[in-house]
This record gives structure tokens, sequence and C-alpha cells, in this order.
């Protein structure tokens, strides 16, 4: 019972500071700089955060700090729901995401994240998301800006790893700036399309950063076989 009560508290503070978020977004976002957006958005998931914690009992571990080079660099994450996306904003400044542009029509949240100018792709024609992704990724590189890019695409189930496209890297072969791989466990804890939030540890691994990639899907591969055996890892240490 308690864990429903601890889930649905943490979701009344999530959906309402959102709403506050997004609208004071809409309104102050538009006279402010790009980096400032950030800032100012970014307490969002800053909160989200803590409210997990404290309602939730959910506590997050990040290992390799030391691992992060100097921005811009390309953020290649594996991809299990929405804590990873939270996260990362605010952790990594200034940064920027490749996204799905169905994101932008939330009503308020995605009128919001509009501002802070993501990547938005339309995932239907990969020839010309692939494009746009590389176009656009390599203004907000030239422009300081990080850019996470889920090489997966889609969510995946706890302890699964999907096939790592190559966008991200190409991306980064192209711009000539590491690849910063992550890798985490945030599924067990709170895993997608589910309302109830497991009390535990996410445990967030930074490895070495990938520099001079020569090939793109050598290093695509070469990730995701190590986010893999991260991942193995990372839950067998929990059990």
């Amino acid at each position: 019972m308690m864990i429903y009560i601890r889930s649905l508290i943490f979701y009344f503070f999530y959906v309402a500071s959102g709403l506050l978020a997004g609208l004071i977004g809409c309104i102050v976002c538009p006279f402010l700089t790009i980096a400032n957006r950030i800032k100012l958005l970014s307490a969002w998931p800053r909160f989200s955060n803590w409210i997990l914690y404290k309602a939730c009992k959910i506590e997050i571990v990040v290992e390799g700090e030391e691992n992060i080079p100097k921005a811009p660099f390309v953020i290649i994450p594996n991809h299990q729901g929405q804590w990873e996306t939270f996260f990362c904003q605010y952790f990594f400044f200034p940064m920027t995401t490749l996204l799905k542009r169905e994101l932008l029509f939330i009503p308020v949240w995605g009128w919001a994240l509009a501002l802070l100018k993501p990547i938005a792709i339309n995932r239907g024609n990969p020839v010309i998301a692939l494009r746009k992704a590389l176009k656009e990724g390599e203004d907000r590189i030239k422009n300081g800006f990080s850019v996470l890019n889920f090489a997966e695409g889609t969510r995946k189930n706890p302890g699964e790893v999907g096939g790592y496209a190559r966008s991200g890297f190409e991306l980064a072969k192209k711009m000539k700036v590491p690849v910063l791989p992550l890798v985490h466990n945030s599924g067990d804890c709170w895993p997608a399309h589910r309302f109830l939030k497991f009390p535990g540890k996410i445990k967030l691994v930074i490895g070495n950063s990938i520099e001079n990639i020569s090939s793109s899907a050598e290093a695509a591969k070469q990730t995701e076989y190590w986010a893999r055996k991260r991942l193995n890892e990372i839950r067998l240490e929990d059990n």
C-alpha cells in the first residue's frame, strides 16, 4: 500500500511543478538567452529528482564524473524512461537534446521545451531526420552546446540495451568532438509506462569518452557493447 501512496505523492508534485515550470517558462523564457532558459527550466528536473528521493526513497549515485571532457561533446546514454532525460538536462550544462518532434506539441510543457531549441526530428522519415540531426547538431556544437542523443531510439525494459544508431556518433565524427557514453539502471526504480516507483538506487556510470572517431559504425558498436556489459554489472551489484 505504501508504494502506491508514495508514487501518488510523487506524481502530485511532479505534475503540479511541471505545469508551473512550463507556465513560467512560456512567459519568461522568450526574454532570456538560451543558456539562461536552460538554467531556469532545469529547476523542474532538479526538483523532480529531489521529490523522487523524498517520496519514493530512490537514491541517485553517479560514478565516473572525472571522465567528463570539456564541452561540447555528444552524450550517448541508454534509454529506459524519463529519469535520464531529467538528470542529463541539469547535470550537463549547456546541453541540447535530440528528440521526437511530437513532444513539442504537449500543451504548456512542450511549448516551454521548444524554447530550449532542442533538435526535434520526425522519426517517420529516417533520412530527413538524420540530415536534420547533423545540420542542427553542428550548429549547437559550434555554439558550445553538448548534444544529448538516445541512440537506441526508444525506451527499453529494465536490464535491456537495444541496438545503437549511428547518428550521434556521426555527428561527433563530423564535428571532431568526443562521445561520452552513459549507462544506468533507472528502469529498475522508474520503469517506463508504469505508475509505481520502486525504492532503491539508480546508479549512473559515466564511461571514458571516445575521442577521434574514425568509424561511426564501429564507435556505436563499441558503445553498445560497453553499455550492455556495464548495465549487467550494475544490476549484479544491487543483488
